[in-house]
């Protein structure tokens, strides 16, 4: 479990699901542009980014090629780290195919699996969501034919235009793949990350459970001392969470 010391006027700092590239590369520039002032006006007192999945609407990395633009954000993401400022990146079911690119290249580490961090005196279990809990079985289905090994040897073998344009087309136009079919509010009984969390909290006490994937913003009372937030979406909500030791928020970036 890591450990982040969170310093006074300091904060910690949740994102997910900005799919960015989608529907359009014109479409999405507007997103990527507000997601880039919203970092730069968090910069200054971040102690810690939590980037929690599907930053991309696809990415795939072969050996010497990885998907072209994002320039911007990824600079910004670079002058964090560079900064001091530790970065975490943990993919999504549209980044799943996520490798070394971003610790090598802007000394982020990639987790593919949930993790659990102490952040001031809470202990968090931080993760994208796809795939937990009861439910989902298409996707679940899907995903073990994506992490493949297999699968992923094949899709290498295409050229990354054809491998790029197949992606995005399936990526916009397959519901289990957009989550689209996700996007409304379920009741807790129905909610099956909250049913994930619950499940593990009976096992061992975290005081948070931060996700993503949902692309809804929620904040659930798990019990008197545990909560679940999803973290919502940077398509129609621009929410995000942040973290100053003692109290986690569920904000808003509007776009002006």
């Amino acid at each position: 479990m890591k450990t982040i010391q969170i310093l006074p006027n300091k904060k910690v700092y949740f994102t997910s699901d900005h799919h960015l590239g989608a529907p359009t590369e014109e479409q999405s520039r507007p997103r990527e542009l507000h997601l880039l002032r919203w970092l730069t006006t968090i910069q200054k007192d971040a102690a810690a980014l939590f980037v929690l999945g599907d930053l991309f609407d696809f990415w795939f990395e072969y050996k010497q090629v990885v998907p072209k633009g994002f320039v911007r954000i990824l600079g910004k993401l670079a002058e964090f780290t560079d900064q001091g400022i530790p970065v975490y990146f943990f993919v999504g079911n549209h980044d799943l195919w996520m490798n070394d690119y971003f610790k090598k290249e802007l000394n982020i580490p990639v987790y593919h699996e949930p993790q659990v961090f102490q952040l001031g005196n809470d202990k968090f279990f931080i993760g994208h969501g796809d795939g937990l809990g009861p439910g989902d079985l298409g996707y679940k289905r899907m995903k073990k034919v994506f992490v493949h090994p297999l699968s992923k040897w094949f899709y290498r073998w295409l050229h990354p235009d054809i491998g790029v344009r197949l992606a995005k087309h399936l990526s916009v136009k397959n519901k289990l793949i957009s989550g689209d079919e996700d996007a409304q509010f379920l009741g807790e009984e129905k909610e099956w990350l909250v049913q994930y969390a619950k499940r593990k909290l009976a096992q061992e006490h975290y005081d948070y459970f931060i996700f993503g994937h949902r692309h809804l913003p929620l904040d659930i009372a798990l019990s008197e001392s545990s909560r679940y937030v999803n973290l919502g979406d940077w398509i129609q909500y621009y929410t995000y969470a942040s973290y100053d030791g003692e109290k986690l928020q569920l904000n808003e970036f509007p776009i002006s």
